[in-house]
């Protein structure tokens, strides 16, 4: 996890570099096409991962992945760097919700507390009646609710296939539904874009084995606040590289959804127990 929380900093910089240069679509699309290109060695070994009886989930699954990425682009060109990644820390909260409410499962006490003081500190960053409100977080908001739905998808579709498939299909999936919107918005990047989004699309592959395997290892409990480092590295990148400061409201809404993803990893520790 804390190779992913590097290599996340890196993914947001690139965007923000290529935000202006290169259409969101088209990000999109060669995000999904380089991650496949990066994963095909494996697939061409091991093509037993392919094989799958949900073509319609993975489809529907990929279009919403696709969706939740144009939101984060749009809101990481827009918007600044810490606020877009503490409101995606928030997806969490959505899956509990949608947990409850769609898979039936029975909320405990411990987790409608995290759930209410996540959604609190969402406000707390989102803050829609202060003059310091970002039109552009709303994108944030958004890809975080399309993700949360995604990560209710994988839950069930995660307990009849294994993770390299799910993966491999997710971007095999990707491919030509991006490509479509990308045709439309076409733009031939200059040599160094095209290396920048070719190390986006290998770190995206990369990032979603790495946090399969990083679950497959630790506890939830473990795993989830770790991530959170990933906050102050983009908060320094983001001020090495593009002069932005973070204001206190983007530090005290992060800390209470930090709290509130500890309090989930707690109340699943228990439930597993």
């Amino acid at each position: 996890m804390l190779v992913v929380a590097v290599a996340n900093t890196i993914d947001t910089l690139i965007v923000r570099v290529l935000a202006g240069q290169v259409s969101p679509f088209f990000m999109a699309f060669t995000r999904a096409a380089f991650g496949l290109l990066a994963m095909l060695p494996w697939i061409l070994r091991r093509p037993e991962i392919l094989v799958t009886r949900r073509y319609g989930l993975h489809l529907l699954r990929a279009g919403l992945k696709l969706a939740s990425l144009l939101l984060l682009f749009l809101a990481l060109a827009q918007a600044p760097l810490v606020m877009v990644t503490a409101i995606g820390y928030a997806a969490p909260v959505f899956v509990s919700i949608g947990a409850w409410i769609v898979l039936r499962e029975r909320p405990r006490a411990l987790r409608i507390l995290a759930v209410i003081i996540g959604f609190g500190g969402v406000l707390v960053l989102l803050n829609p009646r202060g003059a310091s409100f970002e039109p552009a977080l709303l994108f944030a908001f958004a890809s975080a609710l399309l993700l949360a739905a995604i990560q209710l998808m994988l839950k069930v579709m995660g307990a009849r296939e294994s993770s390299e498939t799910l993966v491999a299909w997710n971007l095999i999936a990707t491919v030509p539904i991006a490509l479509i919107p990308a045709i439309w918005f076409w733009a031939t990047p200059t040599p160094v874009e095209w290396a920048l989004l070719a190390l986006q699309g290998a770190i995206g592959a990369f990032n979603q084995l790495m946090v399969t395997r990083a679950f497959q290892y630790a506890d939830a409990s473990l795993i989830a606040p770790i991530d959170f480092i990933r906050l102050p590295l983009i908060a320094a990148a983001a001020w090495w590289a593009f002069g932005e400061t973070v204001g206190m409201t983007a530090w005290i809404g992060s800390t209470i959804i930090l709290v509130s993803t500890i309090l989930m990893a707690l109340s699943t520790r228990r439930i597993s127990a």
